[in-house]
């Protein structure tokens, strides 16, 4: 907003620049389910082109912008571009690192239980084929243990992609009877 050359195009670019952060930042915190590497990527790259996309917009009303302008312009496409490099850089190295398996995917992995199916136990296992999260369930309605993982629909398991662009790995989602109760996990598949 503050390198724009014409008032109403700077509110409009700097808004929807504060807007666009917003969400980033809500993707950072949990509070919208997206990829957060994936999110930032996405940023850095329509960040940029937001702006220039402002200076196009603010070139047709201006023919000769002044050198200072032009200077505050080239240094914060500079900064942005910088900011792209640096974000995809990071971006490859953290797939590269998420590649190893060495964290759990979160709770909101595991699925969602019916009415009657309690979550009793809930952690994180590790091994050498990776990191999981697990839960034990049980029923309020007396249900056997087949009949559990027959409600929660998870007599097989099922595998979905956990991201958009960086995060190639998929969540696998299952459940185990083992005997005494119901276990249910979620864990990188590959």
């Amino acid at each position: 907003m503050t390198i724009a050359r014409t008032r109403p195009i700077g509110f409009a670019i700097g808004g929807t620049l504060l807007a666009a952060a917003g969400l980033l930042i809500s993707v950072q915190r949990g509070w919208i389910d997206a990829p957060r590497p994936d999110a930032h990527l996405v940023f850095t790259a329509l960040a940029p082109l937001l702006i220039a996309c402002g200076a196009g917009l603010e070139g047709r009303h201006e023919n000769s912008p002044s050198p200072e302008w032009a200077s505050r312009r080239n240094g914060a496409m500079g900064f942005l571009g910088m900011q792209f490099i640096l974000t995809l850089v990071a971006g490859l190295l953290y797939a590269l690192m998420i590649s190893e398996g060495s964290d759990a995917p979160p709770s909101k992995a595991l699925p969602a239980l019916p009415p009657g199916i309690n979550m009793v136990d809930e952690g994180t296992s590790c091994g050498s084929g990776g990191c999981w999260r697990v839960a034990t369930v049980t029923s309020e309605d007396g249900l056997s243990r087949p009949e559990i993982i027959r409600e929660l629909g998870l007599q097989q398991e099922s595998c979905r992609s956990s991201g958009w662009l960086l995060d190639w790995r998929d969540v696998c989602v299952g459940a185990r009877d083992n005997g005494r109760n119901v276990t249910i996990y979620a864990g990188w598949g590959y």
